[in-house]
Protein backbone atom coordinates (compact mmCIF):
# COMPACT_ATOMS: atom_id res chain seq x y z
CA UNK A 1 0.00 0.00 0.00
CA UNK A 2 1.36 3.52 -0.75
CA UNK A 3 0.73 6.33 1.48
CA UNK A 4 1.27 9.71 -0.35
CA UNK A 5 3.99 8.69 -2.30
CA UNK A 6 6.12 6.34 -0.07
CA UNK A 7 6.79 3.06 -0.54
CA UNK A 8 6.76 1.66 3.29
CA UNK A 9 3.75 -0.67 4.36
CA UNK A 10 3.05 1.46 7.85
CA UNK A 11 1.16 4.81 7.50
CA UNK A 12 3.47 8.10 8.12
CA UNK A 13 2.15 8.82 11.50
CA UNK A 14 3.66 5.07 13.69
CA UNK A 15 6.85 6.20 11.16
CA UNK A 16 6.83 9.77 13.31
CA UNK A 17 5.80 8.22 16.84
CA UNK A 18 8.86 7.60 18.61
CA UNK A 19 7.59 5.29 21.56
CA UNK A 20 7.30 1.81 20.45
CA UNK A 21 4.28 0.10 22.16
CA UNK A 22 6.65 -2.58 23.33
CA UNK A 23 9.44 -0.38 24.63
CA UNK A 24 6.64 2.15 26.35
CA UNK A 25 6.69 -0.66 29.80
CA UNK A 26 10.58 -0.51 30.32
CA UNK A 27 11.70 2.15 32.52
CA UNK A 28 15.22 3.50 32.04
CA UNK A 29 17.60 4.31 34.87
CA UNK A 30 17.43 7.76 33.73
CA UNK A 31 13.67 8.22 34.25
CA UNK A 32 14.37 6.04 37.78
CA UNK A 33 16.93 8.10 38.86
CA UNK A 34 15.41 11.71 37.64
CA UNK A 35 12.05 10.23 39.99
CA UNK A 36 14.30 9.43 42.85
CA UNK A 37 16.35 12.75 43.04
CA UNK A 38 13.16 14.68 42.57
CA UNK A 39 11.42 12.47 45.52
CA UNK A 40 14.52 12.97 47.43
CA UNK A 41 14.57 16.37 47.22
CA UNK A 42 11.13 16.97 47.63
CA UNK A 43 11.36 15.18 51.29
CA UNK A 44 14.60 17.16 52.38
CA UNK A 45 12.41 20.46 51.48
CA UNK A 46 9.75 19.45 53.58
CA UNK A 47 11.96 18.41 56.51
CA UNK A 48 13.64 21.23 56.14
CA UNK A 49 10.58 23.03 56.49
CA UNK A 50 9.52 21.03 59.58
CA UNK A 51 13.24 21.75 61.16
CA UNK A 52 12.77 26.01 60.95
CA UNK A 53 9.43 25.59 62.20
CA UNK A 54 10.43 23.84 65.13
CA UNK A 55 12.84 26.31 65.94
CA UNK A 56 10.14 29.02 66.31
CA UNK A 57 7.66 27.34 67.77
CA UNK A 58 7.04 28.63 71.40
CA UNK A 59 4.99 26.08 73.93
CA UNK A 60 1.57 26.99 74.32
CA UNK A 61 1.21 29.74 77.84
CA UNK A 62 -1.61 27.73 80.23
CA UNK A 63 -3.71 30.26 81.87
CA UNK A 64 -4.21 29.88 84.94
CA UNK A 65 -7.89 28.50 86.42
CA UNK A 66 -9.71 28.35 89.70
CA UNK A 67 -11.01 24.81 89.33
CA UNK A 68 -12.49 24.49 93.31
CA UNK A 69 -12.83 25.17 96.44
CA UNK A 70 -10.16 23.26 99.10
CA UNK A 71 -12.99 20.52 100.60
CA UNK A 72 -15.86 21.67 98.42
CA UNK A 73 -15.89 17.71 97.44
CA UNK A 74 -15.84 14.78 99.56
CA UNK A 75 -12.79 12.25 99.98
CA UNK A 76 -13.22 9.73 96.81
CA UNK A 77 -16.19 12.16 95.07
CA UNK A 78 -15.51 13.74 91.84
CA UNK A 79 -15.90 17.23 90.15
CA UNK A 80 -15.85 17.95 86.14
CA UNK A 81 -14.80 21.21 84.76
CA UNK A 82 -13.26 22.33 81.54
CA UNK A 83 -9.37 23.58 81.30
CA UNK A 84 -7.22 25.31 79.17
CA UNK A 85 -9.87 25.91 76.69
CA UNK A 86 -13.67 24.88 77.32
CA UNK A 87 -13.77 22.25 75.25
CA UNK A 88 -10.78 20.05 76.50
CA UNK A 89 -13.33 18.65 79.06
CA UNK A 90 -11.02 17.07 82.48
CA UNK A 91 -12.13 14.99 86.08
CA UNK A 92 -10.72 16.57 89.48
CA UNK A 93 -10.53 13.52 91.99
CA UNK A 94 -9.76 14.01 95.64
CA UNK A 95 -8.03 10.98 96.70
CA UNK A 96 -7.26 11.81 100.39
CA UNK A 97 -7.43 14.28 102.88
CA UNK A 98 -5.27 16.42 101.33
CA UNK A 99 -4.68 15.60 98.17
CA UNK A 100 -6.28 15.82 94.63
CA UNK A 101 -5.12 14.83 91.26
CA UNK A 102 -6.40 15.93 88.03
CA UNK A 103 -6.38 14.39 84.22
CA UNK A 104 -7.83 15.13 81.34
CA UNK A 105 -11.09 13.24 80.41
CA UNK A 106 -10.51 11.97 77.29
CA UNK A 107 -9.28 8.78 76.77
CA UNK A 108 -6.07 8.26 74.92
CA UNK A 109 -7.33 5.53 72.97
CA UNK A 110 -10.63 6.81 70.93
CA UNK A 111 -11.40 9.83 73.04
CA UNK A 112 -14.23 8.64 74.94
CA UNK A 113 -14.85 10.14 78.20
CA UNK A 114 -13.38 8.43 81.24
CA UNK A 115 -14.69 8.08 84.70
CA UNK A 116 -13.59 7.72 88.30
CA UNK A 117 -14.52 4.01 89.53
CA UNK A 118 -14.00 4.48 93.48
CA UNK A 119 -14.86 1.16 94.03
CA UNK A 120 -11.81 -0.27 91.92
CA UNK A 121 -9.47 2.97 92.38
CA UNK A 122 -8.64 3.78 89.25
CA UNK A 123 -10.34 5.84 85.98
CA UNK A 124 -12.41 3.97 83.48
CA UNK A 125 -12.82 3.91 79.82
CA UNK A 126 -16.31 2.49 79.16
CA UNK A 127 -16.11 2.07 75.06
CA UNK A 128 -13.37 -0.33 75.04
CA UNK A 129 -12.60 -1.13 78.41
CA UNK A 130 -9.50 1.08 78.84
CA UNK A 131 -7.82 1.40 82.77
CA UNK A 132 -5.65 4.22 84.06
CA UNK A 133 -4.38 4.33 87.20
CA UNK A 134 -5.23 7.28 89.89
CA UNK A 135 -2.28 8.12 91.05
CA UNK A 136 -0.30 8.93 87.88
CA UNK A 137 -2.89 8.73 84.79
CA UNK A 138 -0.67 5.21 83.50
CA UNK A 139 -2.46 2.59 81.16
CA UNK A 140 -3.45 -0.34 83.40
CA UNK A 141 -5.23 -2.46 80.79
CA UNK A 142 -6.81 -2.51 77.87
CA UNK A 143 -6.20 -0.65 74.69
CA UNK A 144 -4.44 3.10 75.56
CA UNK A 145 -0.93 3.10 74.68
CA UNK A 146 -0.03 6.60 76.45
CA UNK A 147 -1.49 7.54 79.69
CA UNK A 148 -4.07 10.54 80.36
CA UNK A 149 -2.40 13.69 80.28
CA UNK A 150 -2.05 15.47 83.57
CA UNK A 151 -3.94 18.68 85.11
CA UNK A 152 -1.06 20.47 87.20
CA UNK A 153 -3.21 21.97 90.33
CA UNK A 154 -1.68 24.15 92.61
CA UNK A 155 -3.40 25.30 96.41
CA UNK A 156 -4.12 29.32 96.07
CA UNK A 157 -4.95 30.30 99.65
CA UNK A 158 -8.33 27.93 99.94
CA UNK A 159 -8.49 27.42 96.18
CA UNK A 160 -7.37 24.35 93.68
CA UNK A 161 -5.77 26.18 90.54
CA UNK A 162 -5.18 24.77 87.31
CA UNK A 163 -1.84 25.79 86.03
CA UNK A 164 -1.10 23.32 83.33
CA UNK A 165 -0.90 20.42 81.26
CA UNK A 166 1.35 17.68 81.64
CA UNK A 167 1.49 14.61 78.48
Amino acid sequence: MRWFGRASSEPLWKEEFSVRTADERYVTRRQLTKFLVLTSLGMFVGNVWIFIRSLFYRAPAYPRQTVAKLGEIAVGQVKLFTYPAPDDHCILVRTGENQYVSYSQKCTHLSCAVYYSQSNDRLECPCHQGFFSIKDGSVLQGPPSRPLPRVILEADGEYLVATEVKA
